[in-house]
């Protein structure tokens, strides 16, 4: 039975990792363990020479409370959990997990336990915040029918997991009431540090919760990471994968952690401490094939810090628009051909595609998701996946997901969402036989680059189809102009592509696909004609 009150349910904010005792004992003594905190700066470029930008973000808690009626659920001194605190809840409620308390020497017995009973106690908090929200007689809630969303920073998404992959680890009646989970900076599969997986051995300071041999037993994927070395599976017999955001940072510079120490061991393609290889989650059916990925989305941001990726406003945007939006679109390209440059046809090429995607609003000074080369945030083909006709599959290549809200549009008196798509593929560093082919090269050259304007108009009425217009801007600035064409699955989504590219040598052609469904359906109504 769908919940009257979707998608507004409480918000259960679950942070990462606290390495020392110092920083277990800040975290205890923050209400909301990090939640609460703002910015007034980011980063305009990956340059670091220049000065950075003003930009005021208020902070998750403010803006949810300012934006959405949310509440925190302190009360004469006491959160939910003490004995002494009295009441119900509203269903736009702000709970913080405080499982840091019990290893804090301030309020704990200065031992930390390890990552299966922050589940567990991620499980018994769900419940609470269930009877507590039951027994509001404003919310006319059975328990059965209760939902809330969890909303967590790196290690936090891994205790998320836990508690919802492992059945030993929590009540079924608990992960059932789990509507929607969204990350930041989480290493779904693991940290790697110069290159190695963090060991099992170095128990200091619980790093081993990020050793995958560890994690596979904590989350219950033994049986995959056999087979196939990574823990960033997400079973759909336990939780649907389309419930389920990654969001990414690609800033490692900013990252002062160790006095530097982490981004210079994470490397390049991080936010500093997560690989961003490390950071998404994939679907996998019972049968143990992949299904499908969650949806992801990149932003230049580092793992924390004034430039972290919690307290920006491009991930709040992500959260928000993931938890309460109208209409979400997955986003893909599928290629169709790839020319060589006349030379080196016929002969063994090796060659890295990167492909580069930035979506944006209408109307808005920041990004929804940005995947850039100089940023190590690409998707990756290499020439043999796009022109060997046994790897069909690798020629289609999820790029992001962007989610639509109604309430975010500029002019109220225009129906539309929209967003501009900027779509490149750089020309690569081809390689003849194992030699770099240097001839008409010119680094950062794109075999195509463009930005799109898509426009969508939702059914006014029932049974009244969608409008979506396109419009290529290297063709008209600012106007989506073109009709585009549809398909419904069986799925009840729509799938939507735009041609792209040529067939010049060198060159390379395909369509970009949108999948596009209503989110948030059940709240309002809405379906995909």
């Amino acid at each position: 039975m769908a919940s009257p009150h979707a998608p507004f349910f409480p918000i259960i904010y679950v942070r990462g990792y606290a390495m020392t005792e110092r920083e277990q004992d800040e975290t205890t003594a923050d209400p909301f363990c990090g939640f609460n905190l703002g910015s007034t700066v980011y980063r305009a470029t990956p340059d670091k020479t220049k000065p950075a930008k003003k930009f005021v973000f208020e902070s998750p808690v403010l803006r949810l409370m300012s934006d959405f009626g949310y509440a925190d659920v302190y009360d004469n001194g006491l959160d939910i959990l003490d004995g002494e605190w009295e009441g119900s809840l509203s269903l736009r409620s702000i709970v913080i997990y405080r499982y840091y308390e019990q290893a804090s020497a301030l309020l704990g017995s200065g031992k930390t336990p390890d990552i299966s009973q922050f589940a567990r106690g991620l499980s018994d908090l769900v419940l609470r915040v269930r009877d507590l929200a039951c027994a509001n007689p404003d919310n006319r809630l059975a328990p059965e029918d209760f939902r809330c969303h969890l909303v967590a920073h790196s290690m936090g998404g891994l205790v998320c997991r836990a508690f919802l992959q492992n059945p030993d680890l929590g009540d079924d009646q608990a992960r059932a009431s789990v509507d929607k989970v969204f990350t930041y900076a989480t290493p779904h599969n693991g940290i790697d540090v110069a290159g190695i997986n963090v060991p099992e051995w170095l128990g200091a300071a619980d790093m081993n919760n990020f050793n995958r041999e560890n994690m596979a037993r904590y989350l219950k994927l033994e049986a995959l990471y056999k087979k196939t070395q990574r823990v960033d599976w997400l079973p759909e017999e336990v939780f649907p994968s389309e419930r389920f955001f990654c969001m990414i940072g690609t800033n490692r510079a900013d990252y002062g952690v160790a006095l530097g120490l982490s981004r210079t061991f994470a490397g390049h393609g991080s936010d500093g401490l997560v690989r961003i290889e490390n950071a998404s989650v994939w679907g996998v059916n019972a049968r143990g094939k992949f299904s499908a990925p969650c949806a992801t989305a990149y932003t230049y941001r580092s793992h924390s810090g004034y430039f972290g990726i919690v307290n920006s406003e491009e991930a709040y945007q992500n959260l928000t628009r993931f938890l309460f939006g109208d209409v979400r679109v997955d986003i893909w390209v599928d290629i169709d051909s790839v020319q060589l440059p006349p030379e080196i046809q016929g002969k063994a090429v090796n060659a890295l595609y990167q492909f580069e995607l930035l979506a944006s609003p209408r109307g808005k000074r920041w990004y929804l998701t940005r995947r850039m080369a100089e940023e190590d945030s690409v998707a990756c083909r290499s020439h043999q996946d796009l022109v060997d006709p046994a790897k069909k599959d690798a020629r289609s290549i999820y790029l992001s997901t962007v989610f639509l809200a109604n309430r975010a549009r500029v002019n109220p008196a225009r129906p539309s969402l929209a967003y501009g798509m900027t779509l490149g593929v750089r020309v690569p560093d081809y390689e003849v036989d194992r030699k770099f082919w240097a001839d008409t090269h010119y680094e950062g050259g794109y075999l195509f680059r463009d930005t799109v304007i898509v426009e969508m108009v939702p059914p006014q009425t029932p049974g009244d189809a969608w409008t979506t217009r396109f419009g290529w801007q290297s063709d008209n600035v600012g106007h989506a102009t073109e009709s585009l064409a549809y398909r419904t699955l069986k799925t009840g989504k729509q799938v939507m592509t735009i041609a792209f590219g040529n067939d010049n040598a060198p060159g390379i052609a395909g369509r970009v696909r949108f999948v596009v469904s209503a989110w948030n359906a059940a709240a309002d109504g809405q379906e995909v004609q």
